[in-house]
Order: C-alpha cells, then sequence, then structure tokens
C-alpha cells in the first residue's frame, strides 16, 4: 500500500501536473463547475478521452502559472490568471475546440430546487394531476395555485410560474416541487471562456461558420470604403469608388464643355444625335423578337438559341 501523501506533497504534485499541462496544451476552456458533483465530474473525465479535466484551488492555480511563467518566460498564460473566479475548472484539450465543448454540454445531471438557491431558469408547474390527496389543498393556496379536486386527487388548472429566474428558491417552493417529484435544474460543467495560444475570448466565437466571417469582413469592408469616401482619404477599399466618381465627374466636365478625352467622345457622340440611341438599341430589339418566335415554334423542331448579346447590344461600346 503507497504511502499516503502529506499536505505539502500534493501541492508539489498538483502544481508539477498543471506546469506539465501548460506545456503540453496551447488551447484550455475555462468551465464553471457549480453544483456538479463528483460523480458527475468523473463522467465528464471519461467522456473526455483526449482531453484533461482539472479542478482545483484559485489561489493555488493562480501560483502556479506566476511562478511558472516568470521560470520559462511564456507571459502569455499570466491571461488565465483573471479568469480564475469563482468555482471553475481548466479543461486541456488538443482537439477542436467546438467539439469539446459540445461534449462537455451533454454531461448534464438534472436536480431538485433546494432552499437558497438561485434558479438559472424560470420554474413553471404544467397542469394536470398531481396525486396527492385533498388534504394537501391548502398548500397549494398558500402558493396561489389554482387546483380542484378529480377523482380523490388534487389537479392544478392552469400553468403556473412558480420561480423565476434569478429568485432563489424559498422553502415552499422547493416542498412543492419534492411533493410534485419534479427537479427543475440541471447542472454540468458550462464554458465560460477559451484560452488559445495566449489569446482569450468568449465561446460563442466557437459558433461562428465560414459564411459568418464572410459576411463580417464584407460589412468591415464596406464600413472602410464608406468612410474613406466621407473623409476623401484613399484606401484599398475605396478606390474603385474612387476611380469611378473621379470618371463620373470628368464627364461631365467634358460634356459640359469642349474638352473631351477618348472615353467621353463617344458619350458626346450620342448625347449630339439621340437617334443613334434608337440604333443601338434595335439590334436588342431584333433578338427578343427572335426569341419570342422561337418559343412560339413546334416542340419537334430544334429550337435555334439567340445570339448572346454583345456588349455593342447594351450599349457598353461607349466606354470602349
Amino acid at each position: 500500500m503507497a504511502p499516503k501523501l502529506s499536505k505539502a506533497d500534493k501541492k508539489i504534485a498538483y502544481d508539477r501536473k498543471l506546469c506539465q499541462l501548460i506545456d503540453d496544451h496551447t488551447q484550455i476552456l475555462v468551465a464553471a463547475a457549480d453544483n456538479v458533483g463528483s460523480n458527475q465530474l468523473q463522467n465528464i473525465r471519461k467522456g473526455l478521452r483526449d482531453s484533461v479535466v482539472l479542478m482545483g484551488k484559485n489561489t493555488m492555480m493562480k501560483r502556479s502559472i506566476r511562478i511558472h511563467a516568470e521560470k520559462t518566460g511564456n507571459t502569455d498564460i499570466l491571461n488565465l490568471i483573471p479568469l480564475l473566479v469563482g468555482n471553475v475548472g481548466l479543461i486541456f484539450t488538443k482537439g477542436d475546440l467546438k467539439e469539446v465543448r459540445e461534449e462537455v454540454a451533454k454531461y448534464k445531471v438534472g436536480a431538485p430546487a433546494r432552499v437558497g438557491l438561485v434558479a438559472p431558469i424560470d420554474v413553471v408547474v404544467p397542469p394536470g394531476n398531481t396525486g396527492l390527496d385533498p388534504s394537501q389543498t391548502s398548500f397549494f393556496q398558500v402558493l396561489n395555485i389554482p387546483t380542484k379536486i378529480n377523482k380523490g386527487t388534487v389537479e392544478i388548472i392552469t400553468p403556473v410560474e412558480l420561480i423565476k429566474k434569478g429568485e432563489k428558491v424559498g422553502s415552499s417552493e422547493a416542498a412543492l416541487l419534492s411533493k410534485l417529484g419534479i427537479r427543475p435544474f440541471s447542472y454540468g460543467l458550462i464554458v465560460l471562456s477559451v484560452y488559445e495560444s495566449g489569446s482569450v475570448f468568449s465561446p460563442e466565437v466557437l459558433d461562428l461558420t465560414e459564411d459568418d466571417l464572410v459576411e463580417k469582413f464584407a460589412n468591415g469592408v464596406s464600413m472602410v470604403a464608406s468612410l474613406s469616401l466621407a473623409i476623401a482619404y484613399p484606401t484599398l477599399a475605396a478606390a474603385p469608388h474612387m476611380f469611378i466618381n473621379a470618371y463620373k465627374n470628368l464627364l461631365s466636365v467634358a460634356v459640359e464643355t469642349d474638352y473631351s478625352f477618348p472615353k467621353a467622345d463617344k458619350v458626346k457622340e450620342y448625347l449630339a444625335d439621340p437617334s443613334k440611341f434608337a440604333m443601338a438599341a434595335a439590334p436588342v430589339a431584333a433578338a427578343d423578337s427572335g426569341a419570342a418566335s422561337a418559343a412560339a415554334a413546334p416542340v419537334e423542331e430544334k429550337k435555334e438559341e439567340p445570339a448572346e448579346e454583345s456588349d455593342d447590344d447594351m450599349g457598353f461600346s461607349l466606354f470602349d
């Protein structure tokens, strides 16, 4: 039988284990462990095969992290210290952070409403037969729960919001839920923060998809372009718009004056002789007519696909 370790030896072993885990892992999940029992925690450890769950006193963890940072020069791990508040544990992993968080969330256990606990959710007592005898009616009346006697038992008539989220559970509410066999709360490890290679971020970031990132990037580029145009400051995002606006300004000057340049010549030509607009539109009308005729032809005949509209047909040859 191995000799029992002293308190000092246990601290040394814990410090050695924590420092080794920090050296071996760059990804750490900080999880709240309120109301999580030892058996439940053991099941979570078994479920996370490729990860290590380490619990401990915050003061001991902070001290070990500070000393380890001084010895190794790895100051990035100091970002963990502000996260060690309350009843929290560390999950060290080399796997996919999102998958690990989802695996942790599976291990939740139902729990009764104990007196003095702060309700994490609203507790609603559903209508229906309670199975309690009529002598319990007064108990429901104290809590303002409408009931009736049906077939010798107490029946709740309408749904009742017994406890609101954030409120403390009272003795009467706890007793009623116990009588009804309702375990309204569920507890498990809740990931609060994510540490990765010195960076700390919210676990909601793990839910972002590639489409979300592209959308956010596009919105950022749009905002940069708008700001650049508003203050007349050139940036890569605003450059295309600036060139187009500059061309429009030059074209406006050319149209109103005798000054011209190659890209403005055809515009001025069309403005001088508007009939050319009709000439440019004629091929488009002919193509539309041909398409209508082809649609009306018998199904047996092979339909000729209308020729694709060229830039000249749409009048874009103005800018050649």
